[in-house]
């Protein structure tokens, strides 16, 4: 009897202990495994609950801005932000149309039609369709070739390139109108902007863009297809599993894994949402749960809460970088601020005695490279951009590729140019400002000092802009009249019934097979 009144004393204290934990309604059978103390962390950012039918479900961070994404409304998308989307997918096409004749984009096609690849989707530069995965890996890769892709400033990604051809390719396989491909677009890059941010400083040795790039991907082609939350979160613990992407490209060889990096994370994200379509599970919490992307990438630094910080406000579609330099997003003040200097005071190129530079420490681990032999090198050299600064026009993607690399007035001087850490450009870290002296021969010297980049959210591109941007890359692989085509469908998208007839004009007019 005694015996029996502890025990029900025990019981009652044990629902009372249960009842005190806001974020547990019921006791799942999963919170009785091994382990699973270490998921019950009072800061914790995710609970098991068991809904009011019986089955599990896992509401987390991730599954909050799964929901939020997964309930917009095109109708109800406010104007301006309707018109970044409109610039981001123009400025996407521009990126993978040129990109898709560098030999890294030529290379990705040929073997995606060597494989016979069959299905409804456009690979840029191509009149022949293909699979729709196996086009956003062509597409994604194309639009990363350049280093003229847009980037999402806090989160070191490039959406675009990712995000656009999956979107795109899943558009064209599902036969969806403009507004749903574009309401993709939006969805993903708020997801792939999220997760860059969430995952914190601690995984820059990775490429952010390859690591956060494949739920990007996913949430955009989930979206376009209509997804539920289940099952877009299964997708998205699929697209989790192939994150990945090191840095070993900033080393001075290999550059064109690079560009692949933005490829194989959209080709992922398609992937994943028609394996989750099809019943393939995956891990719920694969994203901000216990071994998940989040702590497996970003350890102690990860950030989970930006995942669904101030979800609804300020969409990150809205403060994108449109890239206005080829090079590496770091080198873009000292680009634009060189040239100036060397316009403005007619400096010549061969008055120049030295170059001083200062920068941010990771700049110069990152950055320095003097005697770059390769396109991704060079892109990512500052000693490099600023020759050509300071002799070019450093917008024109040329004067990194080819017999360019070895021009003696650009390498002469590149080693000339010397890197320093700078005590405010350090503290304003991650923005990239930069501080520079130029010294003549004679000894005269000129400085300047940037501390925002021409096409960042601190100095906006107009939307001519971006459009000239999309003239000037699409004109160097299709013909006027093709060009004219794109811009004004893209322009009105939002009223197309179907993606069809911006397909078609992807395809036309091409100068490639």
């Amino acid at each position: 009897m005694e015996e029996s009144r502890h025990a029900d004393r025990r019981r009652r204290e044990r629902n009372r202990a249960r009842a005190d934990e806001p974020t547990r309604q019921h006791e799942c059978w999963h919170t009785r495994l091994p382990g699973y103390v270490a998921y019950r962390k009072p800061n914790c950012h995710w609970r098991c609950i068991m809904n009011d039918s019986g089955s599990n479900a896992l509401t987390s961070r991730s599954a909050h801005m799964v929901e939020h994404l997964l309930s917009l409304r095109f109708d109800r998308l406010p104007e301006p932000l309707v018109r970044e989307a409109r610039i981001r997918l123009l400025d996407g096409f521009g990126c993978g149309i040129y990109g898709a004749l560098m030999p890294w984009g030529r290379i990705t096609a040929e073997v995606v039609y060597d494989e016979q690849s069959q299905g409804p989707a456009t690979i840029y530069g191509n009149r022949k369709p293909a699979a729709a995965a196996r086009a956003a890996l062509a597409n994604g890769t194309a639009t990363h070739g350049i280093e003229l892709d847009d980037i999402s400033p806090g989160a070191h990604v490039h959406p675009g390139a990712v995000v656009i051809p999956a979107a795109l390719a899943t558009a064209e396989r599902c036969e969806v109108s403009g507004a749903q491909l574009l309401l993709g677009v939006i969805a993903g890059y708020e997801a792939m902007t999220r997760v860059g941010r969430a995952i914190g400083e601690a995984g820059w040795g990775f490429h952010i863009t390859g690591v956060a790039g494949p739920v990007g991907a996913a949430v955009a082609s989930g979206v376009v297809q209509g997804f539920s939350v289940d099952k877009m979160l299964r997708a998205i613990g699929i697209a989790c599993s192939s994150a990945s992407g090191i840095k070993s490209f900033t080393q001075g060889s290999g550059g064109m894994i690079k560009r692949m990096h933005a490829g194989r994370a959209a080709e992922s994200g398609v992937i994943a949402c028609a394996l989750a379509e099809r019943g393939f599970t995956a891990p719920l919490a694969a994203l901000d749960g216990k071994f998940g992307l989040l702590e497996v990438f970003g350890g102690d630094q990860s950030r989970p809460d930006e995942l669904d910080k101030a979800l609804g406000e300020n969409y990150a579609i809205s403060r994108v970088w449109t890239k206005v330099y080829p090079c590496c997003g770091v080198l873009h003040t000292t680009a634009q601020a060189l040239h100036a200097l060397r316009l403005q005071n007619g400096l010549e190129p061969e008055a120049i005695g030295n170059v001083r530079v200062g920068t941010n420490k990771r700049a110069i681990a990152l950055n320095g490279e003097i005697a770059p032999k390769e396109t991704m090198a060079a892109q990512y050299s500052m000693p490099f951009t600023a020759a050509v600064a300071l002799t070019r026009d450093p917008r024109d993607p040329r004067h990194y590729t080819g017999e360019a690399l070895d021009d003696p007035e650009v390498c002469d001087l590149a080693r000339r140019v010397e890197l320093y850490a700078d005590a405010e450009m350090e503290a304003m870290y991650p923005r990239y400002g930069t501080r520079a002296e130029v010294i003549l021969k004679d000894g005269r010297k000129f400085d300047t000092r940037l501390l925002d980049a021409h096409g960042t959210p601190a100095d906006p591109c107009s939307e001519d802009e971006a459009q000239d941007k999309f003239r000037c890359l699409a004109g160097v692989a299709i013909g006027r009249d093709a060009i004219d085509t794109i811009v004004s469908l893209v322009s009105g998208i939002d009223k197309l019934a179907s993606v069809g007839p911006l397909s078609e004009s992807l395809r036309d007019g091409s100068k490639t097979q």
